[in-house]
């Protein structure tokens, strides 16, 4: 019974075409009266159908499906749902969701997501359901009677009822509530629970996190070239408690793009290797660990333990030759490594560690979530003590993620930019005027002594996607709109010292515009570097985008960043654009990122599309997620098995099981 109605057809309340205005998110009741079906330009196929309600027409396009020719011939009686357009002074609808319901009776009509290609009509999946209920009996009710006073929620055999068969919208949204929130109560209790657990079991590491004189973290302290921010300061001190603790430190650690959450992991890595343990430090690109060992081989090279012994790092990658990987391997072994920094190869079955006692995930979003855990799970295999959890992001994550997806986590948000950052000027450059305004801005910026990122999706040509490539853009400049300036071109097919030659001639100046692909996305930290031009930018998510402006205004100078588009741009896209311009505050647009892309697989590994809730929506229900959460505290606080709530208890152990698990191992 939990395949829900996707929507509903208010035949009631039901807006008229003539009324609606482009823009609106519409669901049309309406005939088809014409359909014409065609190849487009660019080779896809196109249907397109006009439909009336009585009141006015509508053009319906339907891209690269072919078939819906067929399915809605002249004559046919629709529901259409979608975003209203306007084209060529008609209203449009593009490859809207659709429903064949017929002539169907009755004033709330449930709409159900169906194979249309099966020929399973709404109508006939409505038919099955109602059976079904009425074979199915009462619903146990899982919740204990009190809490449904205090939460106003309806029973659960109402909600059940009424989810299907409404009588009025207000039915309707009193059983998706009730729903929805069992959704988010299910999947908090198993949160809540594996935290609480995990604070009673104790088993972590008491790490020395004293900065007394002549320590690790004192000298760290000392030979830093800048003083701490107020709210780096505040991440120290809540990390260095949790690693004084018994308890293993399990820490969600978000930050905005240029925030300067490495030197906060920093002193978390030499708060561990000050206790006699070592740390690693996983990140997802080669790029990006060749930057952190670089910065954190410049702020540690003073740095010596209490015998005079120089505190030592290691960089393994694919990369790393095959003598200079087997000294290495020794080195971590055997505790002469105090700290690793490196990619998916610290996953490798050969690498051990002689004593782990913290492993920093970077940009987490990177590894699946069994890579996330193997480093910890290896130190436990061994009789170690369980290392602990930094898990940091510098793609914000939204408030009602952050509590389901992340909830048995402890949450460290650095809010604020290191002094003097100023924001990043966004322009969508739409036509050619804009487009020369984004060239010449890159040449004076040049002229003034700054430097420039080009970035493009792909490394080469591709004749499936309309998109600029990396290769190919970097000649076109050179010959074109930045002759005379010195290019060059970076992206993760080249060696790792072709790359390294690459970025140091561009920190030096010696190259002015780095054409790239997103393999600059994150960790990539120039200073001089003042503008980012974007290509084909609707091709890519607006997370992708705020990490890549992130690449400029990383100091003091005025910066801009660039996003240029070819031809008509998917609405989805403009959206995703505008966004980007009108913010550079990565968690407001983290909101608005959820919104667009669905919150993604809750249980399991996808990042994003249609979520395992159900009902439940992360986007538009965070006052349901708190009021969960707070249950889920409360019931637990006073009774850790449910053993008075055995209901509750079976429905958790169903609906989430393992798959809790699988998600609490991030």
């Amino acid at each position: 019974m939990t395949h829900y109605p996707r929507r509903y057809l208010d035949r009631s309340r039901q807006a008229r075409v003539a009324e609606l205005e482009p823009g609106e998110e519409a669901t049309l009741l309406v005939q088809v009266r014409a359909s014409t079906a065609r190849r487009t330009r660019h080779g896809r196929s196109l249907v397109e159908l006009r439909c009336s309600d009585g009141s006015a027409t509508v053009r319906v396009s339907f891209f690269n499906q072919p078939w819906r020719s067929a399915q809605l011939p002249v004559g046919t009686q629709v529901v259409l749902f979608g975003r209203l357009e306007r084209f060529r002074d008609e209203l449009q609808l593009t490859n809207p969701e659709v429903d064949l319901v017929g002539d169907r009776a009755g004033r709330i009509v449930p709409l159900y997501r169906t194979s249309e290609r099966a020929g399973l009509t709404t109508w006939e999946l409505a038919g099955l359901v109602r059976e079904a209920l009425e074979r199915a009996g009462r619903f146990a009710e899982p919740l204990p009677a009190a809490w449904l006073d205090e939460l106003g929620l309806i029973g659960r055999d109402e909600a059940v009822h009424q989810i299907h068969l409404p009588a009025s919208s207000a039915e309707h949204l009193a059983a998706r509530e009730r729903l929805a929130f069992d959704e988010l109560l299910r999947l908090q209790l198993a949160l809540v629970g594996r935290r609480r657990a995990r604070v009673a079991a104790g088993g972590g590491i008491r790490h020395r996190v004293d900065a007394v004189p002549g320590s690790l973290l004192a000298q760290l302290e000392g030979s830093l070239p800048f003083r701490l921010t107020p709210g780096q300061a505040s991440a120290v001190a809540e990390i260095l408690a949790d690693l004084a603790a018994p308890v293993s430190m399990h820490r969600l650690f978000q930050g905005d793009v240029g925030a300067g959450k490495t030197v906060v992991a920093l002193h978390a890595m030499v708060a561990a290797v000050q206790g006699g343990y070592q740390a690693a430090l996983l990140a997802p690109t080669e790029v990006l660990a060749e930057q952190h060992f670089a910065a954190l081989e410049r702020l540690t090279g003073d740095l010596r333990l209490a015998g005079g012994e120089p505190l030592r790092l290691g960089l393994l990658t694919a990369r790393l030759a095959p003598r200079a990987r087997a000294v290495l391997l020794d080195g971590l072994a055997t505790g002469g490594v105090h700290v690793a920094v490196g990619t998916h190869a610290l996953l490798t079955e050969d690498v051990r560690f002689a004593s782990l006692g913290l492993v920093v995930v970077d940009e987490q979003h990177r590894f699946g979530v069994e890579q996330r855990a193997q480093l910890r799970l290896r130190a436990t295999d061994a009789g170690a003590a369980e290392p602990d959890l930094l898990v940091m992001t510098a793609t914000p994550i939204p408030r009602t993620a952050a509590m389901t997806v992340y909830g048995d986590l402890d949450l460290t948000v650095l809010g604020e930019l290191p002094p003097g950052r100023r924001p990043v000027r966004t322009i969508w450059a739409r036509g050619p005027l804009e487009v020369a305004e984004a060239w010449g801005t890159v040449r004076q910026q040049v002229a003034e002594g700054g430097r420039a990122y080009v970035v493009c999706p792909l490394v080469d040509g591709s004749e499936r996607v309309q998109a600029r490539s990396a290769t190919e853009e970097a000649e076109r400049l050179a010959a074109g709109e930045l002759s005379g300036l010195s290019i060059g071109l970076l992206h993760g097919q080249m060696g790792a010292r072709a790359r390294e030659k690459v970025m140091a001639a561009f920190r030096d100046g010696e190259i002015d515009v780095l054409v790239a692909t997103t393999v600059i996305e994150v960790g990539v930290d120039v200073e001089e570097a003042s503008v980012m031009v974007v290509e084909s930018a609707d091709r890519f998510g607006l997370a992708q985008l705020h990490q890549l402006r992130g690449r400029v205004g990383r100091a003091t100078r005025p910066s801009w960043c660039f996003l240029l588009t070819d031809g008509d741009v998917a609405p989805d896209a403009a959206e995703r654009l505008a966004a980007l311009v009108g913010s550079n505050d990565g968690f407001a647009l983290a909101e608005v990122d959820l919104s667009l892309r669905g919150e993604g697989t809750v249980l399991g590994v996808r990042q994003q599309g249609r979520s395992d809730l159900r009902l439940a929506s992360l986007a538009t229900d965070e006052a349901l997620v708190r009021r969960a959460r707070e249950v889920a505290d409360a019931l637990l606080a006073e009774d850790p098995r449910l053993t008075s709530a055995p209901l509750l208890a079976a429905e958790v152990s169903h609906f989430v099981g393992d798959e809790a698990e699988f998600l609490l191992k991030s």
